[in-house]
């Protein structure tokens, strides 16, 4: 039987969008898995109900934070907080191995930040990160860690 995962994500620019297409390519070309995405924007855009997952996943999570620099202050999510609110939903939050953070290195103390706040948050790893819309290697590394970890639990 084939191992199925989710990709988690709320894609506002569209840039976390075009990294996990890029990702589910290279799991096509890498792996026998069966990938299915969930754009969490998409389902509150069209009044699709939240719902249980039923295998594990992974979230995608871009930083979109109000103000400030991350350390002292400006550490408030903003725009991203349905993400939360699916992982959130019923048990969603027990089957995700962990998530994948974005954001631009320009605003230093902020960078994934928000990433970091839903590990403390559920419990689960930062599995990696990613600038912008990632490059090539970035796709290749992070799809080899999500590899790794879908191997080790079966």
């Amino acid at each position: 039987m084939k191992k199925k995962i989710y990709l988690v994500y709320i894609s506002l620019s569209g840039n976390t969008q075009s990294f996990v297409n890029r990702l589910t390519s290279f799991f096509q070309f890498q792996t026998d898995l069966e990938i299915e995405s969930v754009h969490v924007k998409d389902l509150v855009k069209e009044e699709i109900p939240f719902y249980a997952l039923d295998a594990p996943f992974v979230a995608f999570l871009p930083t979109y934070l109000e103000g400030g620099n991350g350390v002292d202050n400006g550490d408030t999510e903003i725009l991203t907080n349905p993400l939360g609110d699916f992982i959130a939903y019923e048990d969603n939050h027990e089957r995700c191995l962990g998530i994948v953070g974005s954001g631009n290195r320009n605003f230093n103390h902020q960078y994934c930040l928000t990433a970091k706040q839903y590990a403390e948050r559920f419990g689960f790893p930062v599995i990696d990160n990613f600038e912008l819309r990632g490059l090539q290697n970035d796709v290749e590394r992070i799809g080899r860690k999500i590899i790794d970890l879908v191997d080790e639990i079966n």
